[in-house]
């Protein structure tokens, strides 16, 4: 029972990334890398967690929690097809030092224990998962932030060209730079893409992140995106 449990498990996974990799293989161009020589790492940061819930639905729903299932399910997807991987966190809690002890401290603690991790990270390439979230119900869609580091930009247009197309195709927001106020894009080193999937204050987009059909379709296409951008492909 056990085993077929498993087999239940990872067959829509693996059907679901198949079928991304399949729909994304286009048009190619070569992407340029200084590290070429360092095999790449993908680094999911599931944005938020512990002390840190980040945006509220208006159902109590928290970012940190829907962060962290499409991390976890993207990186279930990366173990599947053989991709290196490493996460920033890996479940609800957070584990601050003994000196952290106000909700702010704890942030900036996690913060800069998340830019060491990546920092630290040989070949790494970070995908960093977050949620939207704005005073009027009416903004929606998904959008892809870039840091400076080199190569960020190509990855962020690749992703949002493929989320566009695969998941919201009535998107009409477009790749862009991160706001330099977000810590951990400022100080990353490598290429480094912020993902907002979606808006909590949308009612549409909730209901869309509540499944987990949906959240599994993200996770395969960012990592479809993650492979074109590694291997030189894009559409």
């Amino acid at each position: 029972m056990k085993n077929e449990r498993k087999v239940k498990w990872w067959y829509p996974l693996a059907a679901a990334i198949l079928l991304a990799i399949i729909a994304l293989a286009g048009q190619r161009k070569t992407v340029q890398t200084d590290a070429a020589a360092v095999p790449p790492v993908l680094v999911i940061d599931a944005g938020h967690g512990g002390a840190d819930g980040g945006a509220v639905a208006a159902d109590g729903t928290l970012e940190s929690d829907i962060n962290l299932d499409i991390a976890l399910r993207l990186e279930a997807l990366a173990r599947f097809w053989g991709v290196e991987s490493v996460m920033t966190r890996e479940g609800k809690d957070i584990h601050y030092p003994a000196d952290a002890t106000s909700i702010a401290a704890k942030k900036v603690a996690d913060q800069h224990a998340r830019v060491g991790l990546v920092n630290n990270t040989p070949g790494a390439v970070l995908l960093s998962i977050h949620q939207n979230k704005y005073p009027a119900a009416a903004p929606h869609g998904i959008q892809v932030f870039f840091a400076d580091a080199a190569g960020s930009d190509t990855l962020a247009e690749i992703a949002q060209s493929n989320l566009t197309a695969l998941v919201c195709p009535n998107n009409r927001r477009v790749a862009t730079a991160v706001d330099n106020r977000v810590y951990l894009m400022e100080k990353v080193t490598c290429p480094a893409v912020l993902v907002e999937c979606g808006f909590l204050s949308n009612p549409d987009d909730l209901a869309s992140l509540r499944s987990g059909t949906y959240r599994l379709k993200l996770a395969a296409v960012l990592l479809g995106s993650y492979l074109q951008y590694i291997r030189g492909t894009t559409t």
